[in-house]
């Protein structure tokens, strides 16, 4: 299972919670679309998933910009995924962004709201925050590979699914098929 966390702005700990803290540990890979705020918070991620994969945000400090790029590829049981915190141009710089480097969808946070959306011609998944909602729903994305996509080339689609900490599954998509 691939697990996406983002907006943690924490000093001290991940904040993982519930069926996000779960999520994490279990995972195959947890990718984190920035802001952790605090170098200590990225430690504590990568203590807690078995592989980490992450990108700097906006309110990282210098320590986690160090160590991070801004923008980095992630591939996952055939699907590759460009993912950054924010792009100044909304969805259509996210979808710019994920055509030039031939990703399959993108992953973002930022705004801290979690959505998936297909609408403009490339998958964006923003898993929202899961430890400061910000007046959303506190969040987390779940992805694991689904059934063929069955044009006979051997593609696999992720099925998805955005889960809050208490374990409540409130959407659901799938990228490929």
């Amino acid at each position: 299972m691939l697990v996406v966390v983002s907006d943690t702005h924490a000093r001290e700990e991940s904040k993982l919670q519930g069926r996000t803290a779960e999520a994490v540990r279990e995972a195959d890979l947890v990718v984190h679309a920035g802001d952790f705020y605090r170098e200590p918070v990225l430690d504590a991620f990568e203590s807690a998933a078995r592989a980490l994969r992450a990108v700097y945000g906006n309110n990282d400090d210098a320590a986690i910009r160090d160590r991070l790029p801004e923008v980095r590829m992630v591939e996952y049981a055939g699907v590759r995924f460009a993912v950054t915190h924010r792009h100044r141009s909304g969805d259509t710089g996210l979808v710019m962004l994920g055509r030039g480097r031939d990703a399959d969808a993108v992953i973002c946070g930022h705004s801290h709201r979690p959505r998936f959306d297909d609408s403009g011609g490339l998958p964006i998944v923003n898993p929202g925050s899961h430890a400061q909602p910000r007046g959303n729903r506190p969040a987390h994305a779940e992805l694991e590979p689904g059934d063929e996509a069955g044009d006979g080339e051997g593609e696999t689609a992720l099925d998805g699914r955005l889960v809050t900490p208490d374990g409540e599954v409130f959407e659901r998509f799938r990228i490929g098929a």
